[in-house]
């Protein structure tokens, strides 16, 4: 009939050539370096309960809740009606949904509740997967994960509170752990707060007071910077005691079930990590227990850093993974020039970059997982030492590259806040501030090679085994060595760092990985082959290889 049109009439285009979202997959299976990683680190028994974590979190609904989460972040209720000071941290559903399943994967404590052998590589491979769907969650997993063996060497403490920390019920109400006969929480998180505004990473020029009250009882007067997830039941902090700086444990609530004398002022606007609290705190009298020798607060502290620093190395790689794998799934799934864009060699060359890159990261955040594996092993105990600042200077670095160059490959609907790339972007550099900047693991991992020669000779044995395997690894291997043994200045602790990461890399892929990407890592990283930007290995190498191995196998 004249007038009248049907609805294609008007129909300005057919949506083609868009790659279907990364969603509803086991995102253990179907990456195949943490599967043969998290095996050969020692926890292949995890194995099944690996790939059913894997496919909660690669659920469209769980990768939902990480995006409502960040949408939504968490708000602070200093008062309530009445006028009374609250001081409480308010989250959308979506965070308690997604901590609900990191508790209960045990993500929290579990290598401490249940320490089999590579409980720490179960937990690494697990925490990895978390942070690729909402890094955010993964602050109060890793302190609690740090704080653990400092409070069970307080026996008033452990006997009461590590009960409720080992609990694999998330209970996220703002009320006592303990209530009156037997009442209270499920369960219990921890956080810390080591900085304040004058000081930084000098931790001993913190000005925080704590006046004794009884035994070792305290009163804290003062105020940290950044108060890490103020919303946990209970913090280590560090405070100046007549004797010097000193590790205290300070709860939520005081004994006597009232909310204590700790004042969030405001939680801090963040670059990323959304999701997540951060706060400004001062103390008013705050109850708190003191841990540990007082005057001997720093070494306290640091037990917790070191399993934080780990967690800050098995996140960054976690990112590098997730940001390699919408690289690659996009790549895969668009055409440009009648070819997809994975087949067309300038881009498979940045691909396979990318994938080195995130492979190499895995590895060595495993690796030093099972070093956590082994605390009875003295050479195992002098890799963790150099290891971990190492570690966590090297793959925290390469986390905001690797990021920035997969938004790219995605092009523009990379960097739109729908999809996920602009969240992985912004958390990147997160994990290089906390547990310490570059710099302060770079020192530290001088400290660690002056306190005792057993350092050096664990990584002469831990690299012992791939020599012979690759030329290229070889002299690198041989010019680490020789570093280490002499003593290096503090000007060059960076390029120690990297020099012993890449090494132990590079010593991972010739023993473990494919020809190509062994290949492609010694040519591009080792032998000055590559340029300076992703996308420039030198010929020979087989990117197609690399790129196949790295690409998420679907259902």
């Amino acid at each position: 009939m004249e007038g009248s049109h049907s609805s294609t009439d008007f129909q300005t285009h057919v949506v083609l050539n868009q790659p279907t979202p990364l969603a509803d997959f086991d995102l253990f299976t179907s990456d195949r370096v943490l599967v043969e990683a998290s095996a050969r680190e020692g926890a292949a028994w995890a194995a099944l309960g690996l790939s059913a974590f894997g496919r909660t979190l690669g659920s469209a609904e769980t990768i939902e809740a990480g995006v409502l989460a960040n949408r939504n972040p968490p708000t602070l209720r200093s008062y309530d009606r009445f006028g009374r000071r609250r001081d409480e941290v308010e989250f959308h559903p979506a965070w308690h949904a997604l901590m609900g399943l990191a508790v209960a994967e045990g993500l929290h404590t579990g290598p401490w509740s249940d320490p089999r052998p590579g409980a720490h590589v179960a937990r690494a491979a697990a925490f990895y997967m978390l942070g690729q769907v909402e890094a955010g969650v993964q602050c109060p997993m890793a302190m609690t994960y740090g704080a653990a063996p400092v409070v069970s060497r307080a026996p008033e403490l452990a006997a009461e509170w590590l009960p409720r920390l080992y609990s694999r019920r998330y209970d996220p109400r703002f009320a006592p752990v303990f209530g009156e006969h037997g009442a209270g929480k499920h369960g219990a998180l921890m956080g810390m707060g080591m900085t304040e505004k004058q000081g930084g990473s000098d931790v001993r020029a913190n000005s925080t007071r704590a006046e004794p009250v009884a035994g070792r009882a305290f009163r804290l007067v003062g105020h940290k910077w950044f108060f890490s997830a103020p919303m946990c039941d209970a913090f280590l902090v560090l405070a100046q005691s007549p004797a010097g700086i000193s590790c205290f444990f300070l709860p939520r609530w005081t004994p006597d079930g009232e909310p204590n004398a700790l004042r969030l002022l405001r939680l801090k606007d963040k670059l990323g990590d959304q999701a997540n609290a951060s706060s400004e705190v001062e103390f008013e009298g705050a109850w708190a227990w003191l841990v540990g020798e007082e005057g001997r607060g720093v070494p306290a502290i640091l037990e917790m850093a070191t399993y934080t620093r780990l967690d800050c190395t098995v996140s960054s790689a976690g990112l590098m993974r997730q940001a390699t794998a919408q690289a690659t799934h996009h790549a895969a799934g668009r055409t440009a020039f009648q070819r997809r864009l994975i087949d067309q060699p300038l881009m498979t060359n940045v691909l396979a970059d990318l994938a080195l890159e995130s492979e190499a990261a895995t590895c060595l955040a495993l690796r030093l997982a099972r070093a956590f594996d082994r605390q009875d092993d003295e050479q195992e105990a002098a890799l963790r030492r150099l290891l971990t600042p190492a570690a966590k200077y090297w793959v925290c670095k390469r986390a905001s590259a690797v990021t920035a160059e997969a938004l790219e490959v995605i092009g523009g609907n990379g960097f739109i806040e729908e999809g996920p790339m602009p969240r992985l972007y912004r958390q990147a550099p997160l994990n290089s501030l906390w547990e310490g900047a570059g710099n302060l693991m770079a020192l530290d991992a001088l400290r660690a090679l002056a306190r005792s020669p057993a350092t050096a000779e664990a990584v002469a044995a831990e690299l012992e085994p791939a020599r012979g395997g690759d030329a290229r690894l070889d002299r690198h291997i041989a010019g680490v060595l020789d570093a280490l043994a002499h003593t290096p200045q503090e000007a060059d602790a960076r390029r120690l760092c990297e020099g012993l990461a890449l090494a132990v890399q590079g010593a991972l892929l010739v023993r473990f990985s494919s020809a190509a990407a062994a290949d492609g890592f010694c040519a591009s990283r080792l032998d000055g082959g590559s340029g300076r930007a992703f996308g420039t290995l030198p010929n020979g190498v087989d990117f197609s290889g690399i790129v196949e191995r790295a690409t998420p196998s679907l259902p």
